[in-house]
């Protein structure tokens, strides 16, 4: 069987896949909120990375290089990124609510890239002269990591912010306090206690809700910052030695530089303890804009250094 047809069947498993696993956990939160079924989406999850694994194992090996070098390649390796991680983070905190914000971005990029672009896009190509490099996988496989992980951390402060709503929230402590444990959930007890006793209760949780989410999006924030950090100077060297700059002003480069300043601003006020609650929240939430402008936007809107296999080229 000729490679790419086993290449189309993986990434059609996989959309397929996750669409079914969407609606797996988007039931298990809105209707039935069982263990069993969140595990069944992770267990999904699972699958849905070992066949994007296999995709991207025998592009690399069929071609020589590892699948990076275009729009494509990179929306599958950002779709395997954000399932790793979700697996990883949905492991660790055993919240049902990973999955939930996850799946649907993931759902997002493996659908662009399978339904939206060219044919001509997803059939491998030889590398133009300046991805003949080691710094391929070394610099891009990084920062669409760090994407990945900025992309969930904002996604989670995303969520803090619309379970806020319309709430005066402030909340106090450090992403080290290890008191803190994952309350990802609402309970309720219909006993014979008063209203007003279960409203108190409901708004406790819901505090321990917003504390747990507060706390993970700052902790995988810190984790994306230096990938990308790491991911742009290894940018700046492999540039250098391609285009004989460190530094262009590339349209990817500059968005890069913003998307830098944004996750650095927010950590930053959250370690001096400037900010709290809402303030750097809605700052990660404009830093996953800015994330998907640097990765996507710069290359539609114009011609750059790194339009290689874009549709802008």
């Amino acid at each position: 069987m000729h490679w790419n047809i086993i290449e189309n069947n993986l990434t059609n498993i996989s959309f397929a896949l996750l669409l079914v696993t969407l609606l797996i956990y988007w039931g298990n939160l809105i209707i039935t909120n069982t263990k069993q079924i969140q595990n069944i989406g992770l267990i999904s999850t699972i699958v849905i990375n070992i066949c994007l694994s296999l995709r991207l194992t025998i592009r690399w090996m069929s071609n020589n290089y590892f699948p990076l070098s275009n729009l494509y390649e990179s929306l599958i390796f950002l779709t395997w990124c954000l399932t790793f991680l979700q697996i990883l983070v949905e492991i660790k905190s055993k919240s049902k609510l990973i999955g939930s914000i996850t799946i649907p971005i993931s759902l997002f990029t493996i659908s662009f890239a399978s339904i939206s672009l060219p044919n001509e896009m997803k059939i491998a190509s030889p590398l133009v002269p300046a991805l003949r490099s080691n710094w391929l996988m070394m610099h891009v496989t990084i920062m669409m990591i760090s994407y990945a992980t900025l992309i969930i951390g904002s996604l989670l402060s995303i969520l803090f912010l619309i379970i806020s709503y319309g709430k005066n929230t402030q909340i106090q402590g450090s992403s080290y306090n290890n008191t803190k444990k994952l309350l990802l959930k609402y309970k309720s007890n219909y006993n014979n206690f008063s209203d007003n006793i279960n409203n108190n209760y409901y708004e406790y949780n819901r505090i321990n809700l917003l504390e747990s989410i507060d706390n993970l999006s700052y902790r995988i924030i810190g984790l994306g910052f230096p990938l990308l950090t790491i991911g742009i100077i290894a940018g700046a060297v492999w540039a250098n030695e391609a285009w004989g700059s460190y530094w262009s002003w590339d349209p990817k480069e500059t968005w890069a530089l913003i998307t830098w300043l944004i996750f650095a601003i927010y950590l930053h006020s959250r370690l001096n303890k400037s900010w709290q609650g809402k303030k750097p929240a809605i700052l990660a939430s404009l830093g996953f804009v800015v994330v998907w402008i640097c990765y996507l936007g710069v290359n539609f809107f114009g011609q750059g250094l790194h339009s290689y296999g874009w549709i802008a080229s």
